[in-house]
């Protein structure tokens, strides 16, 4: 099987079997999101989901967070991964986007990326989830499945494995092949034991074929 018929084949069957997928992750707007993808990293997104209603309550706004103090936003998310550092990227990027965007979350990935916390992942995936733009965001989940089931070969960066994987994805189909890949990841493609016996594409998978 070719990269490309492998390609073909798994997107058909995401297509037809999962033609609706989307993010995990709770929001209302695109602050909100934005909010919850910094929140998210090496953080499970229930965890977030746990976290946000409360912090957003407090801070619904960009200005509104512009205005906290590091350590009373630290106090709302300090069960998650890494809260001294996220406090501190959260009141940074609600100033810069106050500041410098008059509190609108920009559709440009470079724009993104200068807010503080936004990387090219998090950027991904504002760009595409609230602008249906075709960005893929590689995350760990990504970055593994694509891997294991042979949709990339020898790329050892996130960049790198989004680069293989827009090289043959549909450009409309982009947005959304991010969810495919990450709640397979997340659900059957897990990461110490895949559960390819209940696996839809396990006769497409480079892993499979090789056990």
């Amino acid at each position: 099987m070719t990269k490309k018929e492998r390609f073909e084949n798994i997107i058909d069957y995401f297509k037809k079997e999962q033609p609706v997928a989307e993010t995990e992750l709770n929001y209302n707007s695109p602050f909100e999101l934005l909010v919850a993808v910094i929140l998210s990293a090496q953080c499970t997104d229930k965890r977030v989901n746990l976290l946000t209603p409360a912090l957003l309550e407090r801070f619904p706004s960009a200005y509104e967070m512009s205005q906290a103090s590091i350590d009373e936003v630290f106090e709302y998310i300090k069960s998650c991964s890494y809260p001294n550092n996220k406090a501190k990227h959260l009141v940074g990027m609600a100033k810069m986007l106050t500041e410098d965007f008059n509190e609108n979350v920009p559709d440009d990935i470079i724009e993104l990326q200068k807010l503080p916390g936004v990387g090219r992942k998090t950027a991904n995936v504002i760009a595409s989830v609230v602008y249906d733009k075709p960005a893929l965001a590689v995350d760990t989940h990504v970055f593994r499945v694509s891997k294991r089931i042979g949709l990339t070969t020898n790329a050892k960066t996130p960049l790198e494995t989004e680069k293989q994987l827009v090289k043959y994805i549909p450009e409309e189909l982009i947005p959304i092949a991010h969810h495919w890949l990450i709640l397979h990841g997340r659900y059957v493609c897990i990461a110490r034991k895949p559960k390819c016996e209940t696996c839809g594409i396990a006769k497409f998978c480079k892993y499979f074929a090789s056990k």
